[in-house]
């Protein structure tokens, strides 16, 4: 099955990409609204799975936009189900015409998706990865059975710039490689010179030639959500200068906007950066105003 995101990715071109959160309900047009959101320019919409609160199903989502033409990428985290559960939605997502999975651990459910909820844990998203590759080189199941067929995926992963030591981070995206990811999806970038020390240790590894990476921007929405974001140190250094500049900005959703393209136009700029991913936390209209004034209409 070949994706429009390994398609791009594959022939040397920038690749566009951005989140939608499904909705938390069971309104199916409520999801082809989301659809319409997206602009038609880019490659693929990572559809999230479960990331913050209870949310409709990923697969759901993501099957829906397939039929409205728009290549989702199907988020799965490892967390909520044992590995016969996401064998079997791999599986069916195949079925489904969907191409393309990101394989993620999750955050901790007492993070926000449900605080008294048991995690399953059953493998991590390495393990997810691994399993997903023998289903598609081989034919076998994850605990060795025959498929009756094989599906064809193009897998990717998280990889998270800010980490150190650097050569643990090194370690975890070559880790990442040999169980079969083909491209990496950043955490948010705030820090630009954080994030280019990243990528120089990537390119001397080598580690660029192998998967492509893929540069997250998420467009802020308010002061408050920059300082949160600064004392969780969820997606790196969040810092003093962009809470000033939404502070002080008469339009904090539109400063956040600006932040994020300008974050999207330093990171392209970037040796081995081979596509900008925007996180739209739950405000899909944001997407298209990012990729606008970042110029990236223009590839």
């Amino acid at each position: 099955m070949k994706t429009n995101l390994a398609q791009t990715l594959n022939g040397g071109r920038l690749a566009v990409t951005a989140e939608c959160l499904p909705t938390r309900g069971a309104d199916a047009a409520a999801i082809r609204r989301l659809a319409a959101c997206f602009p038609a320019r880019l490659d693929a919409v990572v559809v999230a799975d479960n990331p913050d609160e209870v949310r409709g199903s990923a697969l759901a989502c993501a099957a829906i936009f397939a039929g409205e033409k728009i290549q989702p990428v199907l988020s799965m985290i490892t967390r909520d189900r044992n590995r016969i559960a996401l064998e079997s939605d791999v599986l069916g997502a195949a079925a489904l015409g969907i191409g393309s999975v990101l394989c993620l651990s999750g955050g901790h459910q007492s993070l926000g998706a449900g605080p008294q909820v048991a995690g399953a844990y059953d493998i991590d998203s390495v393990q997810l990865m691994a399993g997903i590759k023998s289903l598609c080189e081989t034919g076998a199941g994850f605990a060795g059975g025959k498929l009756a067929s094989t599906p064809e995926l193009f897998v990717g992963a998280a990889a998270h710039p800010y980490l150190r030591p650097m050569e643990l981070n090194l370690l975890r995206l070559r880790k990442k490689i040999r169980a079969g990811a083909a491209f990496f999806m950043t955490q948010a970038i705030f820090d630009v010179a954080g994030f280019s020390e990243w990528m120089d240790a990537v390119r001397a590894a080598g580690i660029d030639k192998q998967a492509a990476i893929i540069a997250s921007v998420l467009p802020l929405t308010s002061v408050d959500q920059a300082k949160r974001l600064a004392a969780k140190k969820t997606y790196g250094p969040v810092g003093q200068d962009i809470i000033d500049r939404l502070a002080k900005a008469t339009d904090a959703v539109k400063e956040g906007i600006a932040i994020a393209a300008e974050m999207a136009r330093k990171a392209r700029a970037i040796a081995g950066v081979r596509g900008i991913h925007v996180l739209c936390g739950g405000c899909e209209g944001s997407a298209a105003a990012v990729i606008q004034e970042a110029g990236l209409t223009q590839n």
